[in-house]
């Protein structure tokens, strides 16, 4: 697995994310990045190839993370504002259990909203409704901080 970013630098994120797509692309396989294509529910895949791929994108960067294996990726800024009263929709009871003890509960919401992103785009899935049927924790390795974000990276 290959995880890049960047700043917007003036470019949309969907411009951003394709350029780091190519970059990452060239850099493992020596070939310049193939059609890419939407599956039924909109997931964006190379088709005929047995690489994968998810990009994401916040007010101010990029991140793309390129796979053989299925994958999803989410970012979100750090200093994003929250509304704290959507943990009562979108976690579930173990996650929620989780958030009313975290002492930094808008860091704790954006965690369990970028696993949840991703796990999403990795399956292809979407976000209908409110996501409150998985069980992830708040001290999950698959988020890091990066560029100021808070970035999750689900193969």
């Amino acid at each position: 697995m290959k995880i890049a970013s960047c700043d917007l630098a003036g470019r949309s994120g969907h411009e951003a994310g394709r350029a780091l797509l190519a970059e990452l692309y060239r850099g493992e396989t020596g070939r310049a990045l193939p059609p890419i294509a939407l599956g039924a529910r909109g997931k964006p895949y190379f088709p005929g190839e047995d690489w994968y791929f998810s990009i994401s994108h916040t007010r101010r960067h990029a991140f793309c993370a390129l796979s053989r294996r299925e994958i999803g990726i989410d970012a979100e800024e750090l200093d994003r504002r929250v509304d704290l009263r959507l943990a009562e929709k979108i976690l579930s009871p173990g996650e929620k259990a989780q958030f009313d003890t975290a002492p930094d509960k808008r860091r704790a919401l954006l965690t369990f909203w970028v696993l949840k992103e991703a796990q999403a785009k990795k399956t292809g899935a979407g976000l209908a409704g409110y996501p409150a049927d998985t069980a992830f924790s708040l001290d999950d390795p698959r988020v890091m901080e990066m560029d100021g974000c808070l970035v999750a990276v689900i193969e």
